[in-house]
């Protein structure tokens, strides 16, 4: 039955059109959440997708098919699409069909008695999809047959996952996580003399998080934009869950980012905090690492001997601070310490190279999300205003982009001296303010830096310079810096209100989702973001990606032209 003021329009190819200026919008807009993937969110009509990967997020959190189904018919401005529920059934039927769980002991390892090797039990509802795993040769070599399913190795439970996700079957994983060793902490709301509070958001990002312990939960990814206080979730994550951490982070300033968070919004003693990266060893109650650490080896074939260190220590707690980001190699050591509570914090999910599975299979299911525009219209993050501007090229600079070859004209374009004067002008026009100027070449940062008497931050900066600077930054006593791509991850930089983009990485939305968080801190100005682009060149190609995700998150976004 059609609803003429429905706010929903439901088609058959699984996308879901969804009218802000519609009543109850916003009520759509949550039952939504739980399980249809948030594509695009300009002015007036948001796009909805259902996927196989949502909709096994759905079931993750305890929503059934007719869940769905009741919702989708409930704010349907026309009818729903008749195959509609068949197919979202089918697929949430797939999570469950495997479930592991803690092995008995009648299927455990017949090996030494007194040293057993730890295994799970993976049981399988359908007897069909049992004998395809059976005579699956790639899974036998981590699966084995025993009475009510498959028998495998603790160390194997990640690599799993992942093979079946593969094969289109999700699994529930219902084995008991380690407990850990006990580590109290409490948020201390004084702030350590700046009082502060738990956002509505982010004391539900915990609550769906932590799940009240139940069987299923504990494990799983929170997104929430940047600027929005994603440290203080994990904190008070930390807080709930009461056990040894592991965080582990981008670089060594967020790590110390981390620890000064920790210190002034918990309770926690600072002997209880340990850095553990390329300038400290410490294993401590709560530890902060970083990526780097954990996937340095001395050469390729060798072995990860630091994870080895961390990974036998009795962690309750895994936090992932931006999640989306983990390299490959860490997908690995991940796939090792299922048997943790693990939290993952980011901004987007997106990955430019569609492993977004992987992030399901080995930190968990999505168990929160909040669209950055709404939190923009709370007035919890920054107001901000995207701007393109096009530039020509001089005459001997488009001879010479004519001529190049391909991966040469994307560094010409990028370095396209008119830039220098744009930039410039931008900093004039926004004397005083916060300002970050952001690119991915260092020569070209260099004579940036040079130019406008600015400091340089790159990844050849010594972490104590590069603190240093951000610290001044903060204070107000420094209000330009020019930086590489290192400060596009977990900085804080909380004044910063201009960012000006002068080249970056081929388009890549990731990367955009980063740099304007740079921007996005809540603060009594609005914030502005430009990307300077070279006219009728491959930049415009890149640009036009980058924009569409922008204005897809619902961002207002101007183009413009620089007259010479």
């Amino acid at each position: 039955m059609s609803n003429d003021k429905g706010p929903m329009i439901v088609q058959s190819d699984l996308s879901i059109l969804l009218d802000v200026h519609a009543p109850r919008f916003e009520e759509a807009r949550d039952a939504l959440a739980g399980f249809a993937l948030l594509e695009k969110s300009p002015e007036h009509l948001h796009t909805y997708r259902m996927t196989p990967l949502s909709l096994w997020n759905a079931a993750a959190a305890g929503l059934s098919p007719g869940d769905v189904a009741a919702a989708l018919e409930e704010f349907s401005r026309y009818d729903v699409p008749k195959d509609i529920p068949f197919i979202v059934a089918d697929t949430m039927s797939r999570f469950g069909a495997l479930v592991l769980r803690d092995a008995p002991q009648a299927a455990e390892s017949a090996e030494s008695a007194a040293a057993p090797t730890p295994r799970l039990l993976l049981g399988c509802s359908d007897d069909l999809l049992e004998r395809r795993l059976r005579g699956d040769k790639v899974l036998a070599k981590w699966l084995s047959p025993c009475e009510g399913g498959f028998s495998l190795r603790l160390v194997d439970r990640g690599t799993v996952k992942i093979e079946l996700l593969k094969r289109g079957w999700p699994v529930r994983d219902e084995a008991s996580l380690r407990e850990g060793d006990p580590c109290p902490l409490a948020l201390d709301f004084s702030g350590k003399g700046r009082p502060w509070s738990l956002r509505p958001y982010q004391a539900e990002a915990v609550a769906s998080f932590v799940g009240g312990g139940r069987p299923g939960t504990g494990y799983g990814v929170v997104v929430l934009p940047c600027g929005s206080g994603k440290t203080i979730v994990g904190m008070a994550a930390m807080a709930a869950v009461g056990r040894t951490t592991l965080v582990i982070t981008t670089n060594v300033a967020a790590v110390h980012q981390w620890r000064d968070e920790l210190l002034s919004k918990t309770d926690i003693d600072p002997s209880m905090i340990g850095e553990y990266t390329g300038a400290a060893k410490e294993l401590k109650p709560v530890t902060i690492a970083t990526y780097q650490i954990l996937t340095w080896r001395p050469d390729k074939n060798a072995d990860f001997p630091h994870f080895e260190v961390l990974r036998k220590q009795p962690w309750g707690l895994i936090v992932c601070d931006e999640v989306h980001l983990l390299p490959a190699p860490v997908f690995r050591v991940v796939a090792e310490l299922q048997a943790v509570r693990r939290l993952g914090l980011t901004a987007t999910l997106v990955r430019e190279d569609g492993k977004e599975e992987d992030v399901f299979c080995l930190i968990g299911p999505k168990r929160y999300d909040v669209p950055w525009k709404e939190l923009e219209r709370k007035g919890f993050i920054a107001e901000a205003w995207c701007k393109e501007i096009r530039i020509p090229m001089a005459d001997e600079t488009r001879l010479a982009y004519a001529i190049a070859a391909q991966r040469a004209k994307i560094r010409i374009a990028a370095e396209n001296s008119i830039k220098e004067e744009v930039v410039k002008a931008l900093v004039e026009h926004h004397a005083g303010e916060g300002i970050l100027v952001i690119g991915q070449y260092i020569e070209q940062l260099k004579r940036y830096a040079a130019a406008l008497g600015a400091p340089l931050i790159t990844g050849a900066t010594p972490e104590a310079e590069r603190e240093s600077l951000y610290g001044a930054f903060r204070a107000g006593q420094i209000r330009l810096l020019v930086v590489s791509k290192v400060a596009n991850f977990a900085i804080d930089l909380p004044d910063a209100s201009v960012a000006i983009q002068i080249s970056g990485s081929f388009g890549s939305r990731q990367e955009e989702a980063q740099r304007l968080g740079r921007v996005l801190r809540p603060k009594e100005r609005n914030s502005f973001f430009y990307s300077l682009v070279s006219r009728y060149s491959v930049e415009e190609e890149f640009a036009d990606n980058r924009r569409r995700f922008l204005i897809e998150q619902g961002y207002r976004y101007a183009i413009e032209t620089w007259d010479e």
